[in-house]
């Protein structure tokens, strides 16, 4: 049988299918905790803070990390109960999000205090893997202004126009003269790791990195066909 890079025996494709399976279920937990977390993390601290002399603002942050850890849970269940299922055409799933999900990243987002700007153009419907892709990217994306740059302005773009996905993250830096994470370009990072590989499925490209005039930028292009498969061209 032939795999890219030359021929494997059937042992050997084998062990490649669950080598990719075990790291798409990685990077599908990896962006469900990572981003959950960071927004308890945030939150908690706050509580902490505030928990003797303003308890209005207290209650609001448990409610924000009741309801995160909520979702949290949910998401987790879903991608636990893809390996639980095995193929089972009875057991139940939760449906994966998409691109109508996208509003609650960024009220997720400005909960733990970056105002969050979204603007969503959908000039195609864009197939259900394709999306789902969308939705991590700017998820992690997100994920990243809450760790190492919050509380600052964001703004998220997502243009979808039948052929390929743009999407666009930009954020001011940090404020209130908190210094910039010196390794938040890093390429070593997982989770910019991650979005780079979700782009490269879809033969699209990827960039991260500082702003000239302060801040960072996340770009991604993810070219599809309409039936959701990667469109044909060159992997960057």
């Amino acid at each position: 049988m032939k795999w890219p890079g030359g021929h494997l025996d059937g042992k050997s494709v084998a062990d490649a299918v669950v080598t990719d399976e075990r790291r798409r279920i990685a990077r599908e937990l990896h962006d469900v905790i990572g981003h959950s977390m960071s927004l308890i993390t945030v939150k908690a601290t706050v509580a902490n803070h505030l928990a003797d002399a303003r308890p209005q603002e207290v209650r609001a942050a448990l409610a924000v990390i009741e309801q995160t850890s909520r979702s949290a849970l949910a998401e987790i269940h879903r991608v636990l109960d893809l390996l639980r299922a095995d193929g089972d055409p009875h057991q139940d799933r939760l449906p994966a999000p998409g691109m109508a999900d996208l509003p609650g990243l960024a009220a997720h987002a400005r909960s733990a205090g970056v105002e969050v700007d979204l603007a969503v153009r959908e000039g195609a419907v864009l197939p259900a893997a394709a999306a789902m892709s969308v939705y991590r990217i700017v998820q992690q994306a997100l994920t990243n202004v809450v760790t190492h740059a919050g509380p600052t302005r964001c703004a998220v773009t997502v243009d979808v126009d039948g052929r390929e996905a743009v999407i666009e993250v930009v954020d001011d830096g940090p404020r209130h003269g908190r210094p910039p994470c010196a390794d938040r370009a890093g390429q070593g990072g997982h989770g910019l790791i991650g979005m780079r590989e979700r782009a490269r499925m879809y033969g699209g490209a990827f960039e991260a990195g500082p702003r000239p005039g302060g801040g960072f930028r996340v770009a991604a292009r993810l070219p599809y066909d309409p039936d959701g498969s990667r469109a044909p061209g060159r992997v960057r």
